[in-house]
């Protein structure tokens, strides 16, 4: 039976982790602390229900692969050239500014200094599994403390390269030097460029010609051996299993794959993801956080402090806001999974011993523990934060009758290009720093600024303002400034761009003038485009449109009985309807007269009028021929109007 024994571990995983879950729930906790909670209660160190703790770190490890590459496929090397610069500053800073503080106070706490260098190596790792769990549960990966956590993130899942190759270094090794420490990680980063490379050439071929199979299961097969085969490579180059399930994810963003490679992957990430943070809880020895609480504690928040008082002043020092800074702060101040790896690494060089290795895997759980609540806490301390800072005016005052465009991503330049090519006055506010430096060198009416603080939308003159437009993917801000705005102006125009359908509501109840999800949006797009397959005059499509955003889309969202206010598409199927057909010079039937086209005798179909050089025949004659340029008026019921359309484009 011990084979089985992973299989009855699971069974175990799953029938403790459900209730917890449901009753965080409940209480509006996230699952993340049900499944830590649930791996401390049948872990080693509890109830002792699991004690195979490798069996589960291996799951593990196959959650966190799975979630970077999910992660992968949303970011885009596109998206991460375009960061670079917080990459390599925010990152890379952080990195070493946390090092070298953590150093310096174990060191003068008589530490050795080598030790010391260790632990700082430790503390600078954040949790990519949970932060990047958290922001994707909230929807605000794609906000902008999101983007700068995750880029962050990415920048310490590279670190722990150069930090693994330097542990025989400061564990004291013969033979190891600086020179062949440099050599190592050169020829890592090397192999890991010739894999990108390789990978963006072959991944999108092989996944061309396993989708021309048509079978769904070849192509999930074939997605997750490019995955774990990457993942596979990367570690046997001295990288993680995680980084190389990122990069593979961020070779596939820009295929056309995509889009099925997250469908087929998403199930198995939520399962192994979950596994993963129970393998956490597991770790936690709770008679050791009963013999040392208040140092635990103490190291706990020191921790937090810390981590989170580096990454705020370096997200200032780059003139980002005050709320973002506390939120990415607060957001990035655990300790992180490969911290664990790191330190497993470091008992082999005798860098930390099995006491502090304790105190330091308990304080790290701590620390985990803590984060869902600072994240869904930061917010409120960034905008109080915030609102002690004064902003500085950068408009001009005499605007009026302007739009207020709110954030600069695809959608503010588009508007912002319509507004200027129509002579609308406008203003862009837009709270990242190195845009607007760029966009003011080109002329563009553009400020910076963070739309939850009242002075920013007073500096855009909101009083005297038309419309306000909210093109940002941070649903608490758009939240935030909606209310603001209604206040100075309670008959400023309001528009929010959302992602999800469920926020609706909330910013109708705030205000808004309309709201426009991405989701919903694209599923009306589906809805006009099948209709007009279906000839159905372009004014009923309209009206549904427009009926359906008229009442906010709840027929799209609840099930209700208002479908009487709907018009009855069948009736329409079973009218007739006219129809027009461009006659393009290739066409087959140019030069035929209509009666050698015979089109009602073969379709049933009427050509009622011919618009030729912007003039109309009506009813021509059968003598009437068909030239190049003709619009001819079709008449007849659905299915003979697509006969006759059919015959129209034939070739032969």
């Amino acid at each position: 039976m011990h084979q089985f024994s992973i299989i009855r571990d699971i069974v175990i995983i799953l029938l403790v982790s459900l209730p917890i879950i449901f009753l965080l729930k409940k209480i509006n906790l996230p699952s993340i602390l049900g499944f830590l909670a649930a791996g401390v209660i049948i872990g080693p160190f509890g109830l002792h229900l699991i004690s195979n703790v490798q069996n589960i770190q291996a799951m593990a490890e196959v959650g966190v692969i799975l979630l970077l590459f999910t992660i992968g496929l949303e970011v885009s090397f596109k998206k991460l050239v375009k960061m670079r610069r917080m990459l390599f500053y925010a990152g890379g800073l952080q990195i070493v500014i946390t090092i070298f503080i953590t150093a310096l106070i174990f060191y003068f706490i008589k530490f050795p200094l080598k030790q010391a260098v260790f632990y700082g190596m430790l503390v600078s790792l954040s949790s990519t599994a949970i932060v990047l769990k958290l922001f994707s549960d909230r929807n605000e990966l794609d906000s902008p403390f999101g983007r700068i956590s995750m880029v962050i993130l990415i920048f310490q899942d590279l670190a722990i390269v150069p930090m693994l190759i330097l542990l025989p270094v400061l564990g004291g090794c013969a033979g190891i030097s600086i020179m062949s420490f440099l050599l190592q990680l050169s020829i890592a980063f090397a192999a890991v460029a010739l894999i990108i490379l390789s990978a963006r050439y072959l991944m999108p071929k092989i996944l061309y010609h396993l989708a021309r199979l048509r079978i769904r299961e070849a192509f999930t097969v074939g997605v997750i051996l490019l995955l774990l085969g990457t993942a596979y490579l990367t570690n046997l180059l001295g990288l993680s299993f995680a980084i190389g399930a990122f990069i593979a994810g961020l070779i596939l963003s820009e295929s056309d794959y995509s889009h099925q490679a997250a469908a087929d992957i998403l199930p198995f990430k939520d399962a192994f993801n979950s596994i993963f943070f129970v393998s956490i809880g597991l770790l936690l020895n709770i008679k050791f956080v009963y013999d040392y609480f208040f140092l635990l504690l103490a190291l706990t928040l020191g921790i937090i402090i810390l981590k989170s008082s580096i990454i705020f002043l370096l997200i200032r020092l780059m003139k980002y806001p005050l709320r973002i800074a506390v939120i990415v702060g607060f957001s990035l101040s655990q300790i992180g999974e490969f911290s664990f790896v790191l330190a497993l690494s470091g008992m082999t060089f005798n860098l930390i011993g099995s006491d502090f290795y304790n105190a330091f895997l308990a304080s790290s759980i701590f620390t985990m523990l803590i984060t869902p609540f600072l994240i869904k806490l930061s917010p409120v301390l960034g905008y109080n934060a915030g609102k002690i800072s004064k902003a500085k005016s950068e408009t001009e005052s005499q605007l009026e009758n302007h739009v207020i465009i709110v954030g600069f991503g695809l959608n503010g330049r588009n508007l912002a290009k319509v507004l200027k090519e129509t002579g609308i006055n406008y203003i862009v506010i837009e709270i990242n720093p190195e845009t607007v430096k760029e966009e003011k060198t080109k002329g563009e009416n553009i400020t910076f600024g963070d739309i939850t603080h009242e002075e920013i939308l007073q500096s855009a003159n909101v009083e005297k303002a038309s419309i306000i437009v909210f093109a940002i993917s941070d649903p608490r801000a758009s939240s935030l400034g909606l209310r603001h705005a209604k206040r100075f102006n309670p008959d400023i125009y309001s528009i929010i761009r959302t992602r999800y359908i469920s926020e609706i509501e909330d910013l109708t109840a705030l205000g808004a003038d309309e709201v426009i999800p991405e989701e919903f949006e694209t599923s009306l797009q589906i809805f006009s485009k099948v209709l007009e397959k279906y000839h159905v005059p372009l004014n009923i499509i309209m009206k549904q449109v427009s009926f359906l955003r008229n009442s906010s889309y709840s027929l799209m969202r609840k099930d209700i009985n208002e479908y009487n206010s709907l018009v009855n598409i069948n009736e329409l199927l079973a009218a007739g309807l006219t129809e027009a057909y461009f006659v393009d010079g290739n066409n087959i039937h140019v030069g035929k007269s209509m009666k050698e086209l015979n089109l009602r005798a073969l379709t049933g179909v009427t050509i009622i009028a011919i618009v030729r050089g912007g003039k109309t025949i009506t009813n021509p004659g059968s003598n009437e021929n068909i030239i190049a340029g003709d619009t001819l008026v079709l008449t007849g019921t659905h299915k003979t109007v697509d006969d006759a359309i059919g015959f129209l484009n034939s070739t032969a």
